[in-house]
């Protein structure tokens, strides 16, 4: 399983500015090894976010995205000790799940 994603949610105003920092290795499928054969593509595919149960994101991810890749959004109507929840999965049917409290 894929390690710990970091899960920021910060109150700003009358919305939660959420930040996610996911590790995968996020390859494209079309490097090589030292070998000269070709890396099989290993990426995100899906992502989504809940703020307390409630769908907020859902984001369709392809191959050219960078390793480890960064996602920032708002969620306006958050309060402090809401829970900010996001999942993820990849091409290999690798799946995560972490979640934040809003601070």
């Amino acid at each position: 399983m894929a390690d710990p994603m970091r899960i920021r949610a910060q109150m700003a105003g009358d919305k939660a500015t959420v930040r996610v920092l996911m590790s995968h290795e996020m390859e494209t499928g079309q490097r090589r090894d030292a070998a000269g054969k070709v890396v099989p593509a290993w990426f995100i595919q899906e992502v989504s976010a809940s703020h307390n149960g409630k769908a907020v994101l859902t984001a369709q991810w392809g191959p050219s995205i960078a390793k480890n890749p960064f996602l920032q959004f708002s969620v306006k109507g958050a309060k402090t000790g809401d829970k900010i929840t996001v999942n993820w999965t990849d091409n290999k049917g690798d799946k995560r799940t972490d979640e934040a409290t809003v601070t």
